[in-house]
């Protein structure tokens, strides 16, 4: 056994202890792969509950934001609790690095595989049936109000009173990031400034700070069941949430595409969030959230260490992609009234 893998186990041991539960009533504990941040196990109990431990990395964040991404994933489950059968259930947590069990968080198991390896022959009718499934829950979501702007754990700074100050300091520290790391980026850092700072009036469009996701790609939604009938069973990995504009999460559900082409997406979400009337207000926020996502996508590359395959691959993916936003936001010119 590994040195790292024999102290993650340790650590998982002493949040289980931490929430009453003994060691020797473990009947399993296994990694769980796919994360990219946290160290994250599967436990079962004598008692035939299913929970999943998530620790945090020891040191110092990677990206400015990622400070206390533990506090954001616990807070998404509180907010979100209730809300939908595939949302995880906190059962223990404890984000005080100090505290003797250390930093975690445990919930509750949800069943099923990623929907990225369900995907490949997926019948479309199941296909149009989940999309507008994962639409209604997005909508639920939207339906939680935050006690102000920002990141919950507040890593750069309290909540703000309003979406633009909070979201223009988001992309400041992403951008300083960009600087301090040497990120490798299609346009100059004070280019991609001025770009996001000339579009950031629509923001003031924003009046109520929603629970946002940020991450619903397919990695993070799970399916479950025989195919062409499975059901969307779980909605995991909340760590980046924010309290922000709901529009914010209609960019990681078409990432690289365009969530207007997802009807059936959209006829969900207008089923428990309201219907979306894509304006020139919210086409602009879009181009300015892919900007921010594709930002992040590109510069954690270099903290993480990501070999040069990774590199590449976000290189000549995401680049573009981010090309293709910051030009949308120099067209717009005008707003209606």
């Amino acid at each position: 056994m590994t040195g790292h893998r024999a102290d993650a186990l340790t650590r998982v041991v002493a949040a289980l202890g931490a929430a009453g539960v003994a060691e020797d009533r473990t009947v399993r504990c296994e990694p769980l792969a796919g994360g990219t941040y946290n160290t994250v196990f599967r436990v079962t109990l004598d008692d035939s509950r299913d929970w999943v431990v998530k620790i945090p990395p020891a040191g110092s964040a990677g990206l400015s934001y990622e400070r206390d991404l533990l506090k954001g994933e616990i807070a998404f489950y509180t907010a979100a609790a209730g809300l939908d059968p595939a949302v995880p259930e906190v059962v223990h947590s404890e984000p005080d690095p100090e505290a003797a069990a250390g930093r975690h968080v445990i919930m509750t198991a949800r069943p099923g595989a990623p929907w990225h390896e369900c995907d490949a022959g997926m019948p479309d009718g199941e296909r149009s049936r989940l999309r507008r499934r994962l639409g209604r829950l997005t909508g639920r979501l939207h339906t939680v109000t935050g006690p102000g702007y920002g990141y919950p754990a507040e890593p750069l700074g309290p909540l703000a009173a309003t979406w633009r100050e909070a979201f223009t300091s988001m992309t400041d520290a992403l951008l300083a990031d960009a600087e301090r790391y040497g990120a490798r980026l299609p346009r100059p850092v004070p280019e991609i400034r001025r770009v996001l700072a000339g579009a950031s009036d629509v923001l003031d469009d924003v009046t109520r700070p929603a629970l946002v996701h940020f991450d619903l790609w397919q990695g993070n939604l799970l399916l479950d069941g025989a195919a062409g009938e499975r059901s969307l069973s779980g909605v995991i990995d909340g760590e980046r949430m924010f309290w922000g504009d709901p529009v914010a999460d209609f960019v990681s559900p078409a990432l690289f595409g365009n969530i207007e082409d997802d009807k059936d997406f959209l006829a969900g979400y207008a089923e428990s969030g309201g219907p979306v009337h894509f304006g020139a207000s919210v086409r602009t926020r879009l181009a300015l959230y892919r900007c921010y996502l594709y930002l992040i996508m590109l510069v954690e590359v270099v903290p993480r260490e990501a070999g040069p395959q990774e590199r590449e691959w976000s290189w000549d993916h995401v680049g573009p992609q981010l090309v293709l936003a910051l030009t949308e936001l120099e067209s717009a010119s005008h707003r209606p009234v």
